[in-house]
């Protein structure tokens, strides 16, 4: 590995500590060597996918004055290339190093925190990775293919003592915490039923096989997936992978995270969930896509709040709290956001000092970077990443077997229920694990 040439907040001070001992520091020390924008100050960071959403991320982090980017990957020849080009042209260097295996990045003992929005299948393989070599970690949702993964996942962080946040960014949305608040502290009553809607998946046809081209590492793109021949539409970010089960639970996961999380924070169950899951689930017959077309799901929690989890052909997309007084209605922030209630005037009245107040975030990639430095609990924990990312998986399994299902939300599993509790874990292709 080429030797690094950064200066970081893990060197920055043990070499001026040495460069002090041998020459002697300067009387007088410039701001900018200990301000906000020092190098020990700054965070330094590498990015793993670098495709649609990571180039969106790698953005915004470089945007952020105290982070500084050191590594891209990616098994996209050109996603690397082109995320190399942009943080060299940042930092006026050439010293970005672009990698094909994410090992090699978690490996160096100069990066302090890792973003994987890798395809959904490596978010937790990748972010695993990381955690063990001693990195921070920002992970792109949904979480795992499996509630096992999401479980060893949390397992990990806490272990480690690893600063995490989830890419559940309406955490970070004024409006959704607002309509969260308003929910907890009963401004319609005591919440009964929370109906939540998201984007859903699509059928295709299937595609005939292509040559992998040079520019994709197809092996490593598959990871622990099963081996499956290559064709163009199977490596899409949009259209194929993101709607394929081999790499993805599909929509109800890659969009319904959002709401169903947002229904958590403002039902206040983001540390437990549902004790039955029951519902209907439509799939395609035939196609390169299988994952979920449509669904109508019904979750009941313990405190008698039923949470309905349906598509948004079903209902409109967003999160509507009901109590015996009215509702209270939120979209993702990138539908439009803004919240509306029954009544109107809820929406003019703030929150109150007596009243719920959540933690504020005001920006989600700055929010890790401010706990990286204070080592406190992020606005999107992994406590809370992992519950909210069950939520799917349970839909998902309730679906496909077409029954109701009792869970434990305290054992984290299905009660009386040995094939449903199977499917709670997936194979890996080898030499992959967990």
């Amino acid at each position: 590995m080429p030797k690094q040439m950064n200066v970081t907040r893990r060197s920055f001070l043990k070499t001026a500590a040495v460069g002090g001992a041998i020459v002697g520091l300067p009387a007088i020390v410039p701001s900018s060597v200990f301000g906000a924008e020092a190098p020990s100050e700054r965070i330094t960071m590498g990015f793993i996918g670098v495709g649609g959403r990571g180039s969106g991320l790698l953005r915004a982090f470089m945007g952020l004055k105290d982070a500084h980017v050191l590594a891209a990957c990616d098994v996209k020849k050109q996603q690397r290339d082109r995320a190399k080009s942009w943080i060299d042209k940042k930092y006026g260097t050439n010293s970005c190093i672009a990698y094909n295996d994410f090992r090699e990045l978690c490996a160096r003992d100069d990066i302090d925190a890792v973003v994987s929005a890798t395809t959904d299948h490596w978010h937790v393989l990748t972010a695993l990775q990381a955690v063990r070599s001693g990195k921070d970690v920002y992970v792109e949702k949904p979480l795992g293919m499996s509630v096992e993964q999401g479980q060893v996942l949390r397992d990990t962080v806490q272990r480690y003592g690893r600063v995490f946040q989830f890419g559940t960014q309406e955490r970070s949305n004024r409006n959704t915490r607002f309509a969260c608040e308003m929910a907890l502290s009963e401004r319609v009553g005591k919440i009964h039923t929370v109906t939540v809607a998201s984007r859903f998946s699509h059928a295709s046809p299937n595609y005939p096989t292509q040559p992998v081209p040079d520019w994709l590492d197809y092996d490593m793109w598959l990871g622990a997936a099963p081996w499956e021949p290559y064709t163009e539409n199977r490596v899409r970010n949009h259209g194929g992978w993101f709607h394929i089960s081999d790499y993805a639970l599909g929509f109800i996961a890659g969009c319904g995270i959002h709401t169903v999380d947002m229904a958590q924070w403002g039902m206040g169950t983001e540390l437990t969930g549902p004790v039955e899951i029951e519902g209907i689930g439509e799939f395609p017959d035939d196609g390169l896509c299988n994952c979920a077309t449509g669904w109508d799901m019904k979750l009941k929690y313990a405190n008698g709040v039923t949470m309905r989890f349906t598509d948004g052909k079903r209902n409109p997309m967003g999160v509507r709290f009901e109590g015996p007084d009215g509702w209270v209605f939120v979209k993702e922030g990138h539908l439009g956001g803004r919240p509306d209630a029954n009544p109107k005037s809820l929406l003019r009245e703030p929150i109150g000092p007596g009243e719920v107040h959540l933690p504020v975030s005001t920006h989600h990639q700055q929010n890790f970077l401010d706990c990286i430095k204070t080592r406190a609990r992020t606005i999107a924990p992994v406590e809370v990443a992992v519950r909210s990312d069950t939520l799917v998986q349970l839909s998902d399994i309730a679906m496909r077997l077409g029954r109701k299902l009792k869970w434990d939300p305290d054992k984290e599993q299905f009660i009386g229920d040995e094939h449903a509790d199977g499917m709670l874990k997936r194979p890996m292709r080898p030499p992959w694990r967990l």
